[in-house]
């Protein structure tokens, strides 16, 4: 079957080789017909770099209609490989010429979504949904863009809708493992991923299907364990701790599997709770499975472990069972210690830093003091508000691990760019190592709703790795630099960021 599949890609191409040598008329519909099955040849088989070449192709014939066949090949694959732009610029032009057309709608939501713009997806998924109300695509969307609002009953509603319209399409079933996982049912997480890999072309092997197959033995690995156990009593009340400030991080004290308390750094920037390798073999942390992560650094993509701390404790919070990445390897030639961090949006708890009175206060329900900015916020793996650079929307990680405002090469790339800008290359380690293309930007208008900076230097750091682990670009970061100004609270209850002026 193999040989055959490759004999016959190598026939299709033959048969069109001759009209792209020559590269001198567009393409006839004929050429074209041949094209989109090699497109969609390739694609069947995972093979998505090829297949975008092929769609790619094919979009040079006039043909309206075949111009739009290619154009939603071209989303489609070029998704599966985190081709941001490529999926943009098509999705764009198919919601231009089809703008009543619920496919081309949903796939401008993907692209969006893609984009990190999920106020704008979730309202294209809407569209999609109001001319046909059983499309797959566009309640598959309405599942993500609800989950990113931590509207999670509701979103497994629509994603099992989903399903069940187009039970062979693999993103799917990967989106009803997330949000099962998010409310901790890891049994029927891992089953869903089960139904990803299953539907996954042979030929795939991109780096989310290495995540999953990995996040299936590590779900499996609880059996009859509860995941984030809290015990009972102390899950109801809202927990304070002090904090310190250390290097513009924020230090609490948590105590793991019954030992002394330690410091970790509250890093809303991670997904998880991490533990140096030094730290878990001496808190007997036992790893179970090896994973993917992905940071700042030229290691981009970074092998960890990942194990579960039979108990953790901050303040009066008590928790069993929590997952917990394990930094082994360790970097090497790390200017200083890779440092052991949590954070309650991890825990699935809303939370506030008073950087004022160095208090972190966290919880079931958020606290509701009084806020000078409210900002939408979306929980999708990272906790993330819309922005604008330089009248380009992208949006942004809060990371309160972080310490300053930077945006992404990506973002830096697509966006105005002024002639008052200037490039000053600048040394930054992040935790996948140093970053040999980051540099300083100034003249950068930023806004954040109504929070505006002008003239802002940031900085440009490459987060291609941790987008395409994601699913969406990340546009930038806002941390301890731009947070230590307010007090901060991130309430996923209601998914808004609040802003309180620090006097």
């Amino acid at each position: 079957m193999r040989f055959g599949l490759r004999l016959l890609f190598a026939v299709l191409a033959l048969a069109i080789g001759v009209p792209f040598v020559a590269g001198l008329h567009a393409l006839s519909p004929g050429a074209a017909l041949v094209q989109l099955q090699l497109g969609d040849l390739l694609f069947t088989d995972g093979r998505y770099r090829d297949a975008i070449d092929a769609y790619g192709r094919a979009t040079g014939v006039e043909d309206r209609a075949l111009q739009s066949v290619a154009r939603r090949g071209l989303v489609r694959a070029a998704l599966r490989i985190a081709e941001f732009e490529i999926a943009r610029k098509a999705a764009l032009w198919l919601r231009t010429a089809a703008p009543r057309d619920p496919d081309a709608l949903a796939l401008y939501g993907d692209s969006l979504w893609a984009a990190g713009l999920f106020d704008l997806a979730e309202r294209a998924y809407r569209d999609a949904l109001a001319i046909e109300p059983e499309h797959a695509r566009g309640r598959h969307g309405l599942a993500r863009a609800l989950a990113g609002r931590s509207q999670l009953d509701a979103a497994l509603a629509e994603a099992q809708s989903a399903v069940a319209a187009d039970p062979r399409d693999p993103e799917i079933h990967h989106t009803v493992g997330e949000i099962y996982e998010r409310m901790h049912r890891f049994e029927e997480a891992a089953l869903a991923y089960h139904n990803y890999l299953n539907v996954l072309p042979e030929r795939d092997r991109t780096e989310k299907m290495f995540w999953a197959q990995s996040e299936i033995r590590f779900l499996e690995s609880f059996g009859t364990r509860v995941p984030f156990d809290v015990e009972k009593g102390a899950g109801i009340a809202r927990h304070m701790v002090g904090f310190r400030l250390v290097n513009d991080k924020v230090v609490v004290k948590a105590s793991v599997n019954g030992s002394e308390a330690s410091e970790f750094v509250v890093d809303t920037g991670a997904e998880q709770t991490v533990v140096s390798r030094t730290t878990a073999q001496r808190l007997g942390i036992v790893p179970i499975v090896h994973t993917i992560s992905a940071g700042v650094g030229a290691l981009g993509l970074r092998g960890l472990q990942v194990g579960r701390l039979d108990s953790l404790e901050i303040g009066t919070l008590k928790m069993k069972n929590v997952p917990c990445l394990i930094k082994n390897p360790p970097l090497i030639g790390f200017p200083t210690p890779e440092t052991e961090s949590l954070s309650p949006l991890a825990l699935g708890l809303s939370m506030s830093v008073d950087y004022a009175r160095r208090q972190l206060t966290f919880g079931p329900a958020a606290d509701d003091g009084p806020a000078d900015f409210e900002l939408p916020l979306w929980m999708n793996r990272l906790a993330t508000v819309p922005g604008i650079v330089n009248t380009h929307a992208t949006n942004f990680v809060v990371d309160t691990g972080g310490e300053v405002i930077s945006i992404n090469t990506e973002t830096a790339n697509v966006m105005p760019v002024s002639g008052a800008t200037r490039r000053i290359p600048v040394r930054v380690y992040g935790t996948s190592g140093w970053d040999p293309d980051a540099y300083l930007l100034s003249g950068v208008d930023l806004s954040l709703s109504a929070i505006r900076f002008p003239n802002l230097p940031v900085i440009v750091l490459n987060l291609r790795a941790p987008s395409v682990l994601l699913g969406y670009r990340i546009g930038g970061i806002v941390g301890h630099k731009f947070l230590s100004r307010y007090r901060v609270g991130i309430d996923l209850t209601r998914s808004v960021l609040r802003l309180k002026k620090v006097n």
